[in-house]
């Protein structure tokens, strides 16, 4: 078969690809970025803002373009081979990087440039891109000495394959686990749907009664409703100790490893730790102010916390005479609380929440927000036969976007939900080149006797990466790298987390929640209790939000070469969010994929910085309309089109027209109430 990867390509040939084609293209697209960078050193004229910084921008699209495509395979769905291919490419990949940002002569033509920016008459966004890529060689080792720029690429080198490793670990330890039941009551208490999937998955691999898993669909219903206490707690064990059993996957030795790697790495550059680095490029620039939000957060959802735990522990002891709560017990017991308070379950609200009813209420309210349609193709070409596709074009027709979607888990997939780009958005000359964006869930799977029927925190879920898409897709900027999703790691957040506040609004809600079988609208009197709900423990969900960021903050904020015992140090960085006692057979950090795999190290207080964003954006909404073309059309303008052409307060304050408040945050999750 003739490989499509040699060449650019415009839509991603996935159905044309073999696994073998990835290297040689690899191999080709290092090759010809290498001829394009060596072109731009090597021209004799004056280094310009044109023939340096564009043509640096510019240069290895393809690779990027490769590079995109194969790693979101080795997220949704990949296997052994590709994995292997990983291991290889990942090293080449970043020799690559640390080549250009360690090119000496390359870094003297950007610094020649930056040295005039003043005088150059730039636009904002030109600035922006300066700025960029002079800090990018500059925070990276361009003014080092030889020998301590080899000691980055050593480093660099070794940390891609840890992190990759990392990740197979925990994605080899989710796959390997299944729960056998054969009893009747061992699955009393779950849902019908539930029970149905279980059943079919075990029938499909020839086994009688039920299986269950690790993946969510399978392990969030079961720690919901299972009524069998110590199968609840097996199940959350197992969960909870992934990369924790001394065994060839265990990822302890790896996270001391990546932890101190980076520190080294930091220090090298100057800085005083990995989070000291990474921050300086974020809105909150310094672990000492992160430190601090995240400290005053705590001390207003610490007392509500408080409060809700005693609450829970009481109802527990009440229903069934359990002193002593556990993790294992915490959602089992605060579904019951919230079906006796609200009388409101996951199980009443599903029927509702047909997928491709959800999927199209997603479309409508965007539609009618910001002007774009959307409509399903089936002459693209995808990885899987799950993966649905479809063209999106703004009010005159044209092209906006195309969108892939992927829904639900299979072996060969990470867990989780996360948005990806295939092609970004950039203008060349007059051709606005439009991007190819793709969400990627693990919901609920049709069986024979139901379609897939989302909890609402599924729908929530959907909402979040829908708005990490939107950001993708209406960008409109003129180069790659701050185009979408392209900004400080703690505003990226902001579109998606905003996203999902529609779901809890009854004129929003009334678009799509209709019963899969009777297309009966979601009752008002549910609709209410959604919106009752909304708040339901919000303090024990931010004080678990807060756990994980002191978390990341401990491992990245301070020198780990100390650290020998990961589950202690993890222990120390919990001691003030704790709720639950300890649960000695499990582990966090080392299935802490966001901060060990992805991209969230030093940034896991991001979530919570970007909910106060989201908060006092969405006031302006309510204030005006959650519909209001006006406040729409500002917040498209100045921050889903923008990307990071400017900063993030800066883009902000044009949207809102002022900084945003922290109280927006606690007024909307109930926490002020709660703590006078």
């Amino acid at each position: 078969m003739k490989n499509l990867l040699l060449a650019p390509f415009n839509k991603a040939p996935f159905e044309h690809i073999e696994t073998d084609h990835f290297k040689p293209a690899f191999e080709k697209a290092l090759q010809d970025a290498r001829a394009e960078i060596d072109q731009i050193t090597a021209a004799k004229e004056d280094p310009t803002f044109e023939n340096t910084i564009e043509a640096l921008e510019f240069s290895g699209a393809h690779l990027d373009r490769l590079s995109s495509l194969f790693f979101n395979l080795n997220s949704a769905e990949t296997n052994e081979e590709i994995q292997q291919l990983a291991q290889e490419i990942s090293p080449m990949l970043t020799e690559f990087s640390n080549d250009i940002a360690l090119n000496t002569s390359l870094f003297q033509k950007v610094e020649a440039i930056y040295q005039l920016k003043d005088t150059l008459s730039l636009s904002v966004e030109q600035d922006m891109l300066l700025e960029k890529k002079y800090k990018h060689f500059s925070r990276n080792g361009a003014h080092l000495p030889q020998e301590k720029k080899n000691r980055l690429r050593a480093i660099d080198k070794e940390l891609a394959q840890l992190k990759l490793t990392f990740g197979e670990h925990v994605l080899a330890e989710t796959n390997a686990y299944e729960m056998h039941l054969t009893k009747e009551e061992e699955v009393d208490g779950l849902p019908e749907g539930a029970k149905e999937a279980a059943l079919q998955l075990a029938a499909s691999k020839g086994k009688e009664g039920w299986l269950i898993t690790l993946d969510y669909p399978s392990y969030i219903p079961f720690m919901t409703y299972a009524t069998n206490r110590d199968l609840r707690k097996k199940l959350a064990i197992a969960f909870g100790s992934k990369g924790f059993h001394n065994d060839k996957l265990d990822n302890q030795e790896l996270v001391i490893k990546i932890a101190n790697l980076r520190h080294k790495r930091a220090t090298l550059l100057g800085y005083a730790s990995h989070a000291h680095f990474v921050l300086e490029e974020r809105m909150a620039e310094t672990p000492q102010k992160v430190q601090s939000f995240l400290e005053e957060l705590l001390e207003k959802a610490k007392p509500a916390a408080k409060i809700e735990f005693d609450e829970l522990k009481e109802f527990a002891n009440q229903e069934d005479g359990i002193s002593d709560l556990y993790k294992w017990d915490g959602s089992y017991y605060a579904e019951k609380l919230k079906q006796k308070r609200f009388d409101l379950d996951d199980e009443k609200l599903k029927p509702y929440f047909k997928l491709e009813k959800v999927i199209d209420g997603v479309f409508r309210i965007s539609e009618t927000l910001y002007g774009i349609s959307f409509k399903e193709v089936d002459d693209v070409e995808t990885y899987h036969e799950d993966v649905k596709t479809y063209l999106v074009t703004d009010d005159k027709g044209g092209e906006i976007a195309l969108l892939y979607a992927d829904f639900h888990p299979r072996p060969g997939k990470r867990g989780g939900a996360w948005m990806t780009s295939y092609k970004p958005q950039y203008q060349k000359g007059r051709v606005n080149e439009r991007p190819h964006i793709s969400i990627v869930c693990n919901f609920t799977k049709p069986t024979k006797s139901k379609p897939s029927l989302l909890t609402f925190n599924e729908v929530t879920t959907l909402f979040h990466e829908f708005g990490h898409a939107l950001h993708g897709m209406l960008a409109n900027t003129s180069y790659p790298s701050l185009s979408g999703t392209s900004v400080y790691w703690d505003f990226v957040e902001l579109p998606s987390q905003i996203m999902e506040n529609w779901c809890y609004e009854k004129e929003a809600l009334q678009l799509f929640a209709h019963h899969y079988e009777t297309g009966e609208l979601l009752p008002m009197d549910l609709i209410t209790k959604i919106k009752e709900s909304a708040n339901f423990q919000e303090g024990m969900a931010t004080l678990r939000q807060l756990s994980f960021g002191f978390l990341d903050m401990a491992w990245h904020a301070k020198d780990p070469s100390a650290i020998t015992d990961v589950k202690q140090h993890e222990l120390d960085a919990f001691k003030d969010t704790l709720l639950f006692p300890d649960t000695p057979e499990t582990c966090m950090s080392t299935a802490f994929s966001h901060i060990f795999q992805g991209g969230y190290s030093a940034g896991y207080y991001s979530y919570k910085w970007a909910e106060v964003l989201d908060a006092d954006a969405f006031a302006y909404f309510k204030e005006k309309g959650i519909f209001n073309k006006e406040v729409a059309q500002k917040f498209k303008e100045n921050v889903l089109s923008k990307g990071g052409t400017e900063k993030p307060m800066d883009l902000y304050k044009k949207f809102r027209g002022s900084e945003p408040k922290l109280d927006a945050l606690l007024e909307r999750a109930g926490l002020l109430k709660k703590t006078g």
